[in-house]
């Protein structure tokens, strides 16, 4: 596997895609790379939006793997990246902590749509998670985030996630949640998870909500919207399960991005 180091700290990987207007209303992916257990695929898009997958091609996040995903969408060029199915960190040889980061930037005009399946954080693993997005003034953005701690009956391991945004260069959310063993006390109490099992955050960002707030709201049982400090929303919002979460943050999609 090129481009990919192992030890006894684990698997070190780096993929990374760029998206540019093709100059004909559709938008070409120049670079498209994938590495060790990163794998990139392009699948069938619209006339003006590229598509791809991100397919894990071995397990893991286990303990001590370092893995990077880097996305650039250039000015005027549209993309829309999903996943072939959920993440799954899990305990590894190495007992130290994994981590995956995602880098996204969003140039002038340029839409990304980050729409990845669930991160399940197995018993045992340890996973911090970090998603840094710089978006130009008259980019936008989709994102959603959805975290599910343990499969069926199981205790969840450690998962730390951290989401930031800047827009313009001036930072409009930089916030860090930290769940199961070790993690800070409270974190499943009824101020922050309530005994739910599936968390998740819906980020949007477009340039008419700088004229045009989202109001701040609840939506059901376990989920509200609040306006951030820039044309950007975020929900949050808590299930039992990752079915229902997932029907949740769909439904505030649909609202605030259709």
């Amino acid at each position: 596997m090129d481009g990919v180091t192992t030890a006894v700290t684990g698997v070190r990987a780096t993929a990374r895609l760029v998206a540019r207007d093709d100059g004909r209303g559709g938008t070409a992916l120049p670079v498209l790379e994938s590495d060790g257990p990163l794998a990139l695929r392009r699948t069938r898009g619209t006339v003006t939006e590229a598509r791809v997958l991100l397919v894990g091609a071995m397990s893991g996040p286990l303990g001590g793997d370092r893995f990077t995903v880097e996305a650039e969408v250039h000015q005027d060029a549209r993309l829309h990246v999903g996943s072939a199915a959920a993440t799954i960190a899990l305990p590894g040889q190495a007992k130290d902590e994994a981590r995956y980061d995602v880098r996204l930037t969003v140039a002038e005009g340029g839409e990304l749509r980050w729409l990845p399946e669930q991160l399940i954080s197995a018993g045992g693993s340890d996973l911090y998670v970090a998603t840094r997005i710089d978006l130009a003034a008259t980019g936008r953005l989709v994102l959603r985030e959805e975290q599910v701690l343990g499969r069926a009956g199981e205790e969840p391991g450690r998962l730390t996630s951290r989401l930031a945004l800047r827009i313009a260069g001036r930072t409009v959310l930089d916030q860090e949640l930290s769940c199961g063993p070790g993690a800070p006390g409270g974190w499943d109490g009824p101020a922050v998870l309530a005994g739910h099992r599936a968390v998740g955050q819906l980020l949007v960002a477009r340039p008419e909500f700088a004229e045009e707030p989202v109001p701040a709201r609840v939506l059901g049982e376990g989920a509200a919207v609040v306006p951030l400090a820039g044309p950007a929303a975020l929900v949050t919002a808590v299930a039992p399960d990752a079915r229902l979460l997932r029907r949740v943050l769909d439904a505030a999609l649909a609202a605030l991005a259709p």
